[in-house]
């Protein structure tokens, strides 16, 4: 099963602000979206509340401390541990091999020792924000493929989807692509 993280990253290391996204790239959003389809998501609460409800085609899996939080379509957690194993059991039911993180900050930290693979968009610019990804040995990670997405008139910044797996002389991941 590969462990999968897609973040978008400003230059500045900025990844939210005011518990959303601080640009505007329709690429990267649909960028996500072919990513993700199909496959279960890892997400903290202020994640899924910036999207104000659960994704569709995908399993939304919520790591939160908020027992009270119970939104329909979505499955609800109290750790990263059993997040991954409620992931798990979503892919094989759906018969997919990739499991998606897609933030916050605290879940991409948890998630990074156990990822293979790293969907990030570089978004050019850097623009304010209060949320950052973790720091990280990029080391660690070998690019696989890079693509520059395509700028439309309204979007805020140029980004750069950059596909990377972890080394395997490193031993943590599973991935074998």
């Amino acid at each position: 099963m590969i462990i999968s993280l897609v973040v978008a990253v400003a230059d500045n290391g900025v990844i939210g602000r005011d518990g959303g996204l601080p640009w505007r790239i329709s690429s990267d959003l649909k960028t996500f979206r072919r990513l993700t389809m199909g496959k279960p998501l890892i997400m903290g609460r202020r994640t899924f509340q910036s999207l104000k409800k659960p994704l569709d085609g995908r399993d939304n899996i919520i790591v939160t401390s908020d027992p009270g939080l119970r939104p329909e379509g979505a499955i609800v957690v109290g750790n990263w541990p059993l997040a991954l194993a409620e992931a798990r059991r979503c892919a094989q039911a759906r018969g997919v091999d990739e499991i998606m993180v897609i933030g916050g900050t605290s879940v991409f930290a948890d998630a990074l020792s156990a990822a293979d693979r790293i969907y990030k968009t570089e978004v050019h610019g850097s623009p304010p924000g209060d949320a950052l990804f973790p720091a990280i040995d990029w080391t660690q990670w070998e690019e696989r493929s890079r693509e520059k997405l395509p700028q439309g008139p309204r979007d805020d910044f140029a980004a750069t989807l950059i596909v990377l797996e972890r080394k395997s002389s490193t031993g943590a991941g599973s991935s074998t692509a």
